[in-house]
């Protein structure tokens, strides 16, 4: 007699090995049934390769070689309640980040000791409810590797809204800071940096908390657990982009100066160049690695709707009387929103250029 495991677990554990973990079986089944079930369901992938490790060997080994043979071996059986908690340590102590799932009063001690406990809502103990940090309510292996796309996901698009915003901050900050030092006309007043960090942040940057997740989200490797959101690429983009909306506004504005026109008019043009900016360069932070077109163009409409809703205000912006009041701006010629856009384009191309360079070439070549 054998309870088949359900058709779903065996393709989250394939989309567990893409995405580099681990999947390791801990019972106290006999030998035998563990092997057959762990090779139906994909965990031993090398029936004559892989041997399956007994609890009786367990208490042989020492520290040293249990860490050994926690890299090697995926299922160990006929396990004391004990050597759950020696088997989560010693992964640990590989370096390893482990997810432990559980349901009786003997998994608790091992559900506490990793990183992120998980106990089986349906027939799960209450003890090993209580121990774990999170319950899976419908005891299905594939939920949480449902849960570890979702969780990337989430992850990916927090960095993409960082890589986003901060450039605009760092820019802002810059031109002010060359104004004042310099001795120069502020480009931008405190009210219009208000108007830019208020409309774009919510029309444009919460879009990318809808950005679908990427194609190969679960097939990259783990990043590591010590890895800062702000990495060196992250960085680098920050400048990257905060140098150009900076060099391109105060370029506009001292020229617009310079052929006589007002103060509000060559402000207006500033402030444009910071919008028009950060809305091509949220196309490039629609991911990380690829342009928009790979992604697909539309396969976030929310982002599309929010640049169109962004180019309405600013249109009000210049030419509403009232906003010319409120934020001190002044109306366009069609010369000068042309002249306001070459920033942004100059940005989607950089960085796009950096992308391919970076992730495209190997992309293609993988491919």
């Amino acid at each position: 007699m054998i309870d088949p495991p359900r058709p779903e677990v065996i393709e989250a554990i394939a989309q567990c090995h893409g995405a580099c973990i681990d999947v390791k079986m801990i019972t106290g089944d006999h030998e035998l049934t563990a092997k057959a079930i762990a090779e139906r369901i994909g965990i031993i992938k090398n029936p004559k390769a892989e041997s399956v490790i007994n609890g009786k060997t367990l208490a042989t080994l020492s520290e040293e070689e249990l860490r050994q043979a926690v890299k090697s071996a995926s299922v160990f059986a006929r396990v004391a309640p004990e050597d759950k908690l020696r088997l989560v340590k010693a992964v640990q102590q590989n370096g390893e980040i482990v997810a432990m799932t559980g349901d009786g009063v003997n998994d608790a001690p091992s559900l506490r000791q990793a990183n992120i406990g998980i106990a089986m809502g349906i027939t799960g103990t209450d003890v090993a409810k209580e121990t774990a940090d999170m319950i899976l309510t419908d005891d299905n292996f594939a939920t949480i590797e449902a849960a570890v796309e979702e969780g990337r996901g989430v992850y990916d698009n927090l960095v993409k809204f960082i890589a986003w915003t901060l450039p605009t901050n760092f820019g802002e900050g810059l031109i002010i800071m060359v104004s004042v030092f310099s001795g120069l006309t502020l480009p931008i007043l405190p009210v219009q940096v208000l108007w830019i960090n208020m409309t774009t942040a919510i029309l444009l940057g919460l879009m990318l908390a809808f950005e679908p997740k990427e194609p190969d989200i679960m097939s990259r490797p783990p990043r590591a657990a010590d890895e800062p959101i702000l990495t060196a690429e992250v960085i680098i983009r920050i400048i990257i982009v905060g140098l150009i909306l900076c060099v391109g506004a105060l370029w506009v504005f001292e020229w617009r100066l310079g052929e006589g026109r007002s103060n509000e008019e060559a402000r207006t043009l500033a402030v444009n160049v910071f919008v028009f900016g950060e809305m091509m360069y949220l196309l490039n932070c629609r991911s990380m690695r690829y342009s928009m077109f790979r992604l697909g163009l539309f396969s976030n409409p929310l982002l599309w709707l929010g640049v169109f809703l962004m180019i309405v205000l600013q249109v009000l912006y210049t030419y509403l009387p009232a906003f010319n009041v409120a934020f001190q701006s002044a109306p366009l010629s069609l010369t000068d929103w042309g002249l306001s856009l070459l920033p942004g384009l100059t940005i989607y191309i950089i960085i796009g250029l950096k992308k391919y360079w970076q992730y495209g070439r190997h992309i293609k070549q993988a491919h």
